[in-house]
């Protein structure tokens, strides 16, 4: 897994400077304006008004209150990074037991304000087609807007962009951002591509473990999220605490079946 983020990495770095020179030549100013700003349990606000890939006039709030929310900022006539961050949250969710609009949700947001509908449509279709589960349609959601709602969505959730004139695009952070179904900033995961646990258990903190199973319950208490990479990592004291209680129980069950063995006759009149 960390060769595969190096070398798409690389190619990255690659196109970048091969195709787009003057990108690696931006200002300073304009790199500085580029990054996410932690904002824990912040909560964003529910009233931005967005247009969905219908062309009609939507909230942000519309898409929470059941289920934790996946949010992807972003453009979607990105040439680079975006596609990217999208398809690697793809690979991820194809992986997962949960299915989007029925324990979660997709909202994918743009950041360009000339993008119109019919761009979002187009896109939202391609992601939907290639996901491959029913019910998808109500649970993934590409979105537009006017400016306005996208500097107070952004800047709510600590995405900090700007626009490069000299070459037309938008610099911009990749990464993701999950949220609970109240709208409040669970976790941020960084890069183009998403280990699969990592999100999965973040999906199941932000719900307050309303989805997923026990054992993700119990992943939980050995494994601790670290803001600073954006991953979970495991925390060897739990780990051993819970692995100690499975040796004890199995070695309980153990001497259980000897005694069953040893003293059927005791066992059988006991039951």
């Amino acid at each position: 897994m960390m060769a595969r983020q190096t070398a798409l990495t690389v190619i990255l770095f690659i196109m970048l400077v091969s195709h787009y020179p003057a990108y690696a030549q931006s200002s300073t100013d304009i790199l500085d304006q580029v990054g996410f700003v932690q904002k824990l349990n912040a909560q964003i606000p529910l009233d931005l008004t967005f247009r969905n890939a219908a062309d009609q006039p939507v909230q942000i709030g519309d898409y929470f209150g059941a289920w934790p929310v996946i949010l992807v900022i972003g453009y979607f006539n990105c040439p680079n990074l975006c596609d990217m961050v999208r398809q690697g949250l793809l690979d991820s969710l194809r992986t997962l037991s949960f299915n989007a609009g029925k324990d979660f949700n997709v909202v994918a947001v743009s950041i360009d304000p000339a993008e119109t509908p019919k761009i979002a449509a187009e896109a939202q279709r391609q992601y939907i087609a290639s996901y491959r589960r029913s019910g998808a349609e109500q649970g993934i959601t590409f979105l537009t807007g006017p400016q306005n709602s996208i500097s107070k969505l952004a800047q709510a959730v600590g995405f900090e962009y700007a626009y490069d004139d000299s070459i037309k695009q938008f610099a911009h952070p990749a990464g993701i951002v999950v949220l609970t179904p109240q709208g409040k900033i669970s976790r941020y995961f960084y890069g183009i591509q998403f280990a699969a646990n990592d999100l999965r258990l973040g999906l199941v903190e932000a719900s307050a473990n309303k989805i997923g199973t026990v054992v993700d319950q119990l992943l939980l208490r050995c494994y601790h999220y670290d803001p600073t990479t954006g991953k979970y990592s495991l925390i060897i004291l739990n780990a051993l605490e819970w692995a100690g209680l499975a040796m004890v129980i199995a070695l309980a069950f153990f001497v259980y079946r000897l005694y069953r063995q040893d003293n059927p006759q005791k066992v059988e009149a006991v039951d």
